[in-house]
């Protein structure tokens, strides 16, 4: 299985950042040595295959995003932390720099599908609270040591501290009241989990922007291409003949329409199907980044499904996974961007009705690459729910 992982890489603290020359010449490095690596040893001399990366390098430091196969979403974070260690160490001038993050950010059903593929006495447990309580014990013998103590508290203390940040959801809106009556989880459950939903917006915008930029280089849709996607490979299938640039770019407006009302103290309501599907990644992030931090307990779960269940509480968005039944057209994914009723919002870049996504999906023509505005086709009529 091919998993994103996301590596942090920082300046030594207090040192200048970078110029625009100097992070040229951080991209040359650690380009230099991720294009002499074809396979990484993993764990127990495991090999895994290096598929694809992505870098990034902003004036404090730099991200990289490796493509790995691997059997195991474990496999995959240890060899990607072991290599971009390795680069660090033979680049004399990244010698002091330090690995700040490393982790898979997956949705919850392709997070269990990993640990499915895990087989044998090794494997972690199924259930992600199981896990964590495991990981927390340290009695998970497929544990790899990759959390210390000192990262669990150091980013549970960052969680709790960016919970007030998510202005529009009180801690109410993940189960804690002041009332022990009305209380459905503690203070810390809840605090907990609305952090990592602020930490997952990152995550989302950002795969989002390296997903456009993939299709823009390998589309001119998702099912034009093999390329690993990190978010359009999560929506759904029957679709991807629409999933073209111009979606993606529409995907991602939206995107940053939406956890951009989140800091504001009105949210309202989701305001069209593509704000469900979002939402729907969002959660999944949010949860997948608590497990990988041993921080997902049955209360941060639990917190995290009250938000999700009251944020979203008409998922129309379920019925797009479902298979098509014979003789029922399968939409157009234009029509996630039309708003629930009058007072719906929708960011004005994602609601031009221009009528370039693709077609229905039945002959498999998309017509362009996207790019163009000037079809128009009146829109026709709406054929998802709600």
């Amino acid at each position: 299985m091919t998993y994103a992982v996301t590596v942090d890489v920082e300046l030594p603290e207090g040192g200048p950042r970078l110029d625009v020359l100097q992070r040229e010449g951080v991209v040359f490095l650690l380009r230099k040595g991720l294009d002499s690596i074809a396979a990484i040893e993993g764990p127990d001399g495991m090999e895994v295959d290096l598929v694809d990366d992505v870098i990034t390098v902003h004036p404090q430091g730099a991200r990289l995003k490796l493509y790995v196969d691997a059997p195991a979403l474990e496999f995959a974070e240890d060899a990607a932390r072991e290599v971009v260690a390795e680069l660090l160490e033979r680049s004399e001038p990244l010698t002091a720099w330090e690995i700040t993050r490393c982790g898979v950010e997956l949705a919850p059903e392709v997070l269990q599908e990993s640990l499915d593929a895990a087989d044998g006495p090794d494997a972690p447990p199924a259930d992600p609270a199981e896990r964590a309580r495991r990981h927390a014990a340290g009695k998970s013998s497929g544990d790899t040591g990759r959390r210390d103590d000192t990262d669990v508290a150091d980013m549970r203390r960052k969680l709790r501290s960016l919970a007030p940040s998510l202005q529009a959801f009180p801690l109410t809106s993940f189960g804690h009241s002041d009332d022990e009556e009305k209380r459905i989880v503690s203070r810390e459950a809840a605090e907990i989990a609305a952090g990592a939903v602020v930490y997952a917006v990152d995550l989302l915008v950002d795969e989002l922007f390296t997903d456009l930029a993939g299709l823009e280089e390998e589309g001119p849709t998702v099912a034009d291409t093999d390329a690993p996607f990190m978010i359009l490979d999560e929506l759904p299938r029957q679709f991807a003949q629409q999933y073209s640039v111009l979606f993606a770019r529409r995907l991602t407006v939206t995107a940053v329409a939406l956890t951009g009302r989140l800091a504001q103290p009105h949210f309202g309501r989701l305001s069209c199907v593509a704000e469900e599907l979002l939402l729907k990644f969002l959660v999944g992030q949010a949860e997948a980044t608590a497990d990988l931090y041993e921080l997902l307990s049955e209360e941060v779960e639990t917190a995290l499904q009250v938000f999700a269940d009251g944020v979203g509480e008409d998922m129309d968005h379920e019925w797009l996974y479902a298979p098509a039944a014979d003789g029922v057209g399968k939409g157009l994914v234009r029509d996630w961007f039309i708003p629930f009723g009058d007072e719906g919002y929708v960011h004005p870049y994602a609601a031009h009705d221009d009528g370039d996504d693709g077609d229905d999906g039945d002959d498999g023509d998309t017509g362009d690459d996207g790019d163009d505005r000037d079809a128009d086709d009146g829109g026709g009529e709406q054929e998802l729910p709600g």
